[in-house]
């Protein structure tokens, strides 16, 4: 069975990181998915009718994959060939193919473990399908990206996408337990300090063995507290890329928050977005948009509150200018909400295109010019500030388009008094037609 280790000429006897020396030997040692393993899991199932179809195993760092991989070949038989996509080429492909089919041919199969696997482009990809067609590989590739977005659906299509859960408290303990057994020790930390441990490898079960080896290698004297544990080893980076699915997936977060009125999560969707290094004014923008699109007229107070936010953050910069977002995002979840504006804008655009180029009513047409006034524009029209209600009730739609009503404001914030307004204009315009 080949290794990185292996390939490297690194036997046994050489030195390997912790994490790699207590990787599981069977899948019942690996923790934290159990819902993939377990009897009724798809992997469980597998493993169990002794064949293996191609899969994608989709999930964060340090849960796993790779072990997952190399068990899963020596449980249905099949040789285990790893390799990486950031280092490999069309022609690293084609000799793994090649050596496969040689393998074919002498009664054993193989399974190709292609880590980081969207990381191959278009041309990478497809040059999988024949030969997972066939049989000649089944495939197993790796990937911390959302497939839906980096895999092509042709390879899609023949390989199941299995998700992998990011590390709980309780897989992570168990991590540590098994490390303290492996150096016959315990950690020197305290109850409070090996929660921190946990906190701060979110989640990756090779970060939280690698400090554990660092905490080991210390040899430290007494036990260690949280403030001091944090001093002695590194924190590991929260997982976020600003230009993939976790971008996406925490500005989503954000804004629903905000729209379902929940202060509190959405201030700590706005701080986990601001600890993984997103711009704050992208934040910004998103901040205004909610203020036109989830509160509008219930409160005409928050675009003003989301401008002022940018405005004050340009003045102040970061991570001053960070409060004024902070204040920002609390203003538009504690608002009253409505999206009356909205809707009532999305009907009106459906109907312009759908009623075209149909003129306004003559007599609300200016009229400049003497043929103009020969042809009736401006006849009829009242001027209504010379109304006693300042209110004419006059039809301003077009004459081939009958009334609609787009605009209908909810009993909340202030839009309880916009709608007051429009039903005492709507019954003097009854009035006045009748």
């Amino acid at each position: 069975m080949n290794t990185l280790f292996d390939a490297a000429g690194m036997g046994d006897e050489a030195p390997r990181p912790l994490a790699d020396r207590l990787r599981p030997k069977s899948l019942q040692e690996v923790v934290g998915q159990s819902h993939l393993i377990g009897p009724e899991g798809p992997i469980g199932r597998m493993v169990a009718s002794g064949h293996l179809s191609s899969i994608i195993l989709w999930g964060p760092p340090g849960t796993g994959k790779t072990t997952m991989a190399r068990l899963l070949a020596g449980h249905v038989g099949l040789e285990f060939h790893q390799m990486s996509a950031i280092f490999s080429g069309v022609a690293d492909l084609k000799k793994a193919f090649e050596a496969a089919r040689a393998r074919r041919e002498t009664g054993k199969g193989t399974l190709l473990f292609i880590d980081e696997i969207h990381r191959f482009n278009r041309t990478q990809q497809d040059s999988f399908l024949p030969v997972m067609e066939d049989g000649t590989v089944t495939l197993i590739g790796a990937t911390t990206e959302n497939p839906s977005f980096e895999l092509n659906a042709a390879l899609l299509s023949r390989a199941q996408v299995l998700v992998l859960n990011r590390l709980d408290d309780p897989a992570l303990e168990e991590l540590l337990k098994r490390a303290e057994a492996y150096e016959g020790r315990s950690l020197p930390l305290t109850e409070e300090a090996r929660a921190s441990l946990r906190a701060m490898a979110d989640g990756d079960g090779r970060f939280l063995l690698n400090m554990a080896e660092e905490l080991f290698a210390l040899d430290l004297p007494e036990t260690v507290e949280t403030d001091e544990l944090i001093r002695l080893v590194q924190r590991r980076a929260p997982l976020y890329d600003k230009g993939r699915e976790g971008h996406y997936n925490l500005i989503s977060a954000l804004h629903k928050s905000v729209r379902g009125s929940d202060v509190d999560a959405a201030l700590y969707w706005l701080a986990r977005m601001l600890t993984g290094g997103e711009d704050p004014l992208y934040i910004i923008r998103r901040v205004v948009r909610m203020a036109v699109e989830d509160i509008g007229l219930a409160d005409p107070q928050a675009l003003r509150v989301a401008l002022d936010a940018k405005e004050a953050y340009d003045f102040l910069g970061s991570p001053e200018g960070e409060l004024a977002l902070a204040q920002a995002v609390l203003y538009m979840a504690s608002a009253p909400k409505s999206n009356a504006a909205y809707k009532a804008y999305g009907q009106a655009m459906r109907a312009a295109k759908e009623t075209g180029s149909v003129a306004p009513p003559a007599h609300i047409l200016n009229a400049p010019t003497k043929l103009m006034k020969e042809l009736g524009y401006g006849e009829g029209y009242v001027y209504d500030h010379d109304t006693p209600e300042a209110f004419s009730g006059q039809n301003y739609f077009p004459d081939e388009m009958a009334r609609r009503q787009f605009y209908k404001p909810p009993e909340r914030g202030f839009e309880r008094e916009i709608a007051k307004r429009l039903a005492y204009w709507a019954k003097l315009r009854q009035e006045k037609t009748t």
